[in-house]
């Protein structure tokens, strides 16, 4: 058991969280740059273009929180701020259809335009991205006589983000490539119609955060939860053994060939409790999560690679630290 006291814990029972003995919590803890250089890492899990899972591993939980604030509301992307309606005679409002258009992620590395001047009613090619998107519904002339479905009586009955066209402005061409440019997904559905409806479109799209409003979070989303771990206190087999490993979510607990519960990977416990409910091994198992490991979950939209905000928004923090150093310095 020496070994299970040489991290800081939270304890679960049955019917209360505890901490560790002589353990008074995390945040009286005296700041120590060399210790903290020395036990933080960073794990990287799984990763692909959309989504990344890594842990964060010896540091607090206000550093933890605030890189998932910062990646939910500080980290800027592209999003369409303005819709300009030349015609639209389908069943949405003018309103409704602008709002869902804005929800749409958009390919753009935001990295490589500005933020448009407060006030400014004109944009340029360095902080504006232009969209047009014109459909008209009609018949189908060659129609299949005996059919009723609407992909065969109607032409453009359903319009798809992939119908809005990139306008390059100035010299945006020769900048980005076509293919970084424009709606992440193709088949997000934006609006039904019928023959006589029609959309005229111009789209406008600016570099915002999320603070501003969730369309330009570039997450949809960003969490963390505590590393589980769970030790069995004694030999658990039988019958016992597989009620153990019902209590807890597929890929915790193992029966290996002798029929005995061992711990096969407590990563993905979701800390139920269940094992509470049965008095026969209800004192077989501790439950418990470290306190400074954290279990980050990382969801982009599409706009920039998972990995890329998670450092944007270091960055973040590092340009308010330096704000907030620079402005205590005023005072010396």
């Amino acid at each position: 058991m020496a070994l299970l006291n040489e991290k800081p814990r939270v304890f679960l029972e049955e019917f209360r969280v505890k901490n560790a003995p002589n353990d008074y919590g995390m945040a009286d803890e005296k700041w120590n740059f060399k210790k903290f250089a020395k036990n933080f890492r960073i794990v990287i899990v799984r990763m692909d273009n959309f989504e990344m899972e890594f842990d964060l591993i010896g540091i607090q939980p206000a550093f933890a929180n605030a890189f998932r604030r910062l990646m939910l509301s500080e980290v800027p992307s592209m999003a369409i701020e303005k819709v300009m309606i030349r015609n639209n005679t389908s069943i949405i409002q003018d309103e409704v259809l602008a709002h869902r258009l804005g929800l749409i992620p958009l390919r753009a590395d935001p990295r490589l335009f500005e933020y448009r001047p407060e006030g400014a009613t004109d944009g340029t090619e360095f902080n504006t991205l232009e969209f047009a998107l014109k459909v008209k519904c009609s018949m189908n002339k060659s129609q299949p006589k005996d059919s009723f479905r609407a992909e065969d009586l109607y032409e453009n009955h359903s319009v798809y983000s992939s119908q809005i066209k990139w306008q390059p402005i100035g010299n945006q061409a020769s900048v980005h490539k076509e293919a970084d440019i424009g709606p992440v997904h193709a088949d997000i559905l934006v609006s039904k119609m019928r023959p006589g409806h029609e959309l005229d479109l111009t789209l406008v799209a600016v570099k915002g955060i999320g603070r501003d409003h969730a369309k330009f979070s570039p997450v949809a989303t960003a969490s963390y939860r505590l590393l589980p771990e769970v030790t069995l206190t004694r030999e658990v087999r039988g019958s016992e053994a597989s009620l153990l490993q019902s209590c807890f979510a597929p890929g915790v607990i193992g029966l290996d060939s002798e029929g005995r519960a061992y711990v096969r990977d407590a990563r993905y416990d979701t800390c139920s409790r269940n094992v509470f409910r049965y008095d026969e091994i209800k004192d077989a198992v501790i439950l418990s999560r470290v306190r400074d490991h954290f279990i980050f979950s990382v969801e982009s939209t599409g706009a920039m690679h998972p990995s890329v905000i998670f450092v944007e928004a270091v960055k973040v923090l590092r340009d308010k630290c330096k704000s907030f150093l620079d402005e205590l310095n005023k005072f010396n």
